[in-house]
């Protein structure tokens, strides 16, 4: 409900406190001929009773689809309780914890995210947030070239990263004079002898798992390979794929010395935040103790007062521009309060099990549509047999960009093309690759019904 907090006389009041004859007084610094007169596009008024008749005519043009589209957005079930609680007035409108004494739900609250944040990537600090997965990698690279203080100014990045965090890298790290090597990965995952091979020094190696296609890296032998070449590894990940697969901090060791990732970052939507037309998201950025002193944003710790009562505060935030200015860590990285506010009630409410059993029933059903869609005939796999999570990226005997628009007429997002991003993989920019994907929303039925859409319209 609308807050309307000056009634008629205090509004007549502050104008003539200011001497100010009316409110449209306070705009005539705007020209004449640019205030529109009248709204010929706006209605009449109507009533309750008929604006009420209207949204439910409106509501009921809502069309359900049947979404097989990932490609870092991802479909799945939010319980109710989640938004429902995030809504509540505390939680809705709380922003930046500033003063300490004042926030302490606010700050509570962030010091779990925090914590489950780290029991789930194995490292040992996390951030408060970042904008979203894109600019997270962006920061993690700023990172990993601030506590190398010097070299190179050189990270690798295999095209198999999303193709929108390699353009947000571009776009920030350009100016930065950091060059970014782009490897390539045409069997769907990098090697790790071309890391090893490479000439020249590096800062550091991203390394996503799950990749764009869904295919998993062999992340222990490319952490591993970077760390022997002096470098830093940057795990790029899946929240929800870490509830099954190896924790980033503990990757590698394949000599026995097991050092894991260095820096952990990715994005957030998984954890409870809906698909929204693409945003808002989160991203996510961790790290090890050894770099804390370089992670952007805020760091919330628990402590306790002279009285001896537990407390939080805000413990680093070294990020501040409002202080720091030109110095600061980083200027565009921010606490998404609400989001964050939802990952943390979404994880609370499930617990590692349910989130184990949402990422297991993602995974077969995967497999499940897999088998169905391969035995449709012209349809083959991109990348051969490797072990996918979430999402594959299938071949067809006709244009990807084609089958969508044809499936998309019968109320089904079949997916992503990889024409346009990946021309050299799939036949050019109307290639004939799909990146589909399931989660634990797709029932037995919507997989057939699916496969049977796909079918027809390869025939």
């Amino acid at each position: 409900m609308p807050f309307i907090p000056h009634t008629e006389a205090d509004v007549r009041d502050m104008l003539a406190a200011i001497g100010a004859p009316d409110i449209e007084a306070l705009f005539d610094e705007i020209p004449e001929a640019l205030k529109a007169r009248s709204l010929g596009g706006v209605p009449e008024g109507l009533s309750e009773q008929e604006v009420s008749r209207l949204m439910r005519e409106f509501a009921r043009q809502d069309e359900t689809v049947l979404n097989f589209a990932g490609a870092g957005a991802y479909e799945h079930h939010i319980p109710a309780a989640i938004w429902q609680i995030v809504g509540r007035g505390e939680f809705y409108s709380a922003y930046t914890p500033y003063q300490a004494e004042a926030s302490q739900g606010t700050l509570q609250l962030i010091y779990e995210y925090q914590t489950m944040m780290t029991r789930l990537t194995g490292m040992d600090i996390s951030n408060a947030s970042m904008y979203d997965g894109a600019t997270a990698v962006a920061e993690a690279v700023l990172m990993a070239e601030r506590a190398a203080r010097k070299g190179p100014r050189r990270v690798l990045v295999p095209e198999s990263l999303h193709p929108a965090y390699r353009k947000t890298m571009e776009s920030i790290l350009s100016l930065q004079d950091i060059q970014i090597v782009t490897l390539p990965c045409t069997d769907g995952a990098l090697d790790a002898a071309s890391v090893s091979a490479l000439e020249g020094d590096f800062t550091a190696l991203v390394v996503p798992q799950p990749n764009f296609f869904g295919v998993l890296e062999d992340v222990d032998a490319l952490t591993d390979a970077a760390h022997a070449r002096g470098a830093l590894v940057i795990a790029v990940v899946n929240p929800m794929s870490l509830a099954l697969l190896k924790a980033p901090g503990s990757w590698g060791g394949s000599d026995g010395d097991v050092r894991g990732a260095d820096i952990t970052c990715g994005e957030g939507q998984p954890l409870g935040v809906p698909l929204s037309s693409g945003g808002p998201y989160f991203g996510f950025l961790a790290c090890k103790q050894t770099l804390v002193r370089n992670l952007p944003g805020r760091i919330v710790g628990r402590t306790t007062d002279l009285d001896g009562k537990g407390g939080f505060a805000l413990t680093l935030q070294a990020r501040e521009q409002h202080i720091r200015r030109a110095k600061a860590t980083s200027n565009i990285c921010t606490n998404q309060g609400l989001l964050v506010t939802a990952a943390t009630i979404y994880m609370a409410l499930l617990g590692p099990e349910g989130l184990r059993k949402i990422a297991a029933t993602s995974a077969a059903r995967l497999r499940a549509l897999r088998d169905r869609l391969l035995a449709i005939p012209g349809v083959e796999p991109l990348f051969g047999d490797r072990v996918h999570f979430h999402e594959i990226a299938l071949k067809l005997p006709k244009p990807a960009a084609d089958v969508i628009e044809t499936l998309a007429a019968q109320k089904i997002v079949a997916g992503v093309s990889l024409g346009e991003e990946y021309p050299e993989l799939c036949g050019g920019e109307h290639g004939d690759a799909l990146l589909v994907c399931t989660t634990e929303t797709k029932s037995e039925a919507d997989l057939d019904t699916f496969a049977a859409a796909l079918a027809a319209a390869l025939k």
